[in-house]
């Protein structure tokens, strides 16, 4: 396969296509633009539907209804948008039905800014609507690995049967790498024997709901979701290590930022200062073992987490690392991106350094 320069929306967008999405519903909203742009150029060469709703809660709510069909659908957006959504991600999770939501990350609260934030992860890993659900959240760090995530969101949202958010951040929506589509390996995934297709007098019709009167039925189905979601943490947590076996300073970063934090790995060989990175690649499920394992090693002085917001994903790190190890935090937000420099002597000083 030929490597192609493209821009990251647009290479998630392509990346969708490729992964047989043929029905896409959004609103534009900065900076993931390029996506529904490059889709309503696409979708109809490929015998697609695109569709630029009245709203975001429009959007959501076609995904919902396209969902029942036992298509494959799309929606994507920016954090305002994304929680305009919310109640709709609510509800395609409550009717056990399968969407990818993408989410190229802009600064908050409120409209905030348009430059590139990771300040939507507690609206992302803790289910940001109503009701005990989550969302599989895919954190790429490169626009490589935006193609493959997406491409993988479909078959998890399949075989799982639930929302799957592809997060990323402005910086990853807008730069431009070369890409190679044909890489990822697709995963077997289940019919969909309990999509609403017309039931051409052959079988019962399929009822899709989130409704439960009895709240007996609703427990049940509670704990029948969480029995997935536990199946889920077993088998599809990951994460990257980079330079963790006796490390000085642990930092723990994903997506554009741990691109960044690999610089600071580099600077601090120079200076003799040993620093690893565990990144995240599943943002929920978390990976917790994997922080733990280097967190309690007995070099490791403090581990550190590195955000473009105030601090949301300290509180997996604090989880994950159990008081074995002093838990930092360095970052900035609005829309602010570090550089590799002001990283180091920050997470140095943490570390009780001055190398």
């Amino acid at each position: 396969m030929t490597k192609q320069l493209m821009k990251g929306n647009e290479a998630i967008a392509e990346a969708a296509i490729q992964a047989d999405c043929r029905h896409f519903f959004g609103y534009p909203i900065t900076p993931q633009n390029q996506i529904p742009e490059y889709m309503s150029k696409r979708m109809p060469k490929v015998g697609g539907c695109f569709l630029q709703a009245e709203s975001e809660i429009a959007a959501i709510n076609m995904v919902y209804g396209a969902a029942g069909a036992g298509v494959r659908v799309m929606t994507s957006s920016s954090s305002p948008g994304i929680a305009l959504k919310q109640e709709g991600i609510s509800y395609i999770a409550g009717a056990r039905l399968p969407a990818v939501i993408v989410n190229i990350v802009r600064g908050g609260p409120g409209l905030g800014g348009i430059q590139p934030a990771q300040s939507d992860y507690f609206q992302s890993t803790r289910g940001g609507g109503h009701g005990d659900y989550r969302t599989l959240v895919l954190a790429p760090s490169s626009v490589q690995e935006a193609v493959e995530l997406t491409q993988e969101a479909f078959d998890l949202a399949d075989i799982y049967r639930m929302p799957v958010m592809v997060l990323g951040d402005g910086m990853l929506g807008q730069m431009m790498e070369p890409v190679e589509f044909g890489t990822y390996k697709r995963r077997e995934v289940p019919t969909k024997e309990w999509a609403s297709t017309g039931t051409d007098d052959k079988r019962e019709p399929n009822i899709i709901n989130s409704l439960y009167i009895d709240p007996d039925d609703l427990e049940k189905e509670n704990l029948d979701m969480l029995k997935t979601y536990d199946e889920i943490t077993e088998k599809e947590t990951r994460s990257e290590t980079t330079n963790v076996d006796n490390c000085e300073i642990l930092i723990v970063a994903y997506g554009t930022t741990a691109r960044i934090v690999k610089n600071v790995i580099k600077m601090g060989e120079k200076n003799g200062v040993k620093i690893g990175l565990v990144r995240p690649i599943t943002l929920w499920p978390f990976p917790s073992e994997e922080v733990a394992k280097y967190a309690s090693q007995e070099s490791t002085k403090i581990v550190v987490s590195v955000e473009l917001s105030t601090g949301q994903m300290v509180d997996d790190v604090k989880i994950a690392v159990n008081g074995v190890k002093p838990v930092g935090f360095y970052g900035r937000t609005g829309g602010v991106v570090p550089l590799p420099e002001e990283i180091y002597e920050n997470v140095v000083e943490l570390a009780g350094g001055t190398k």
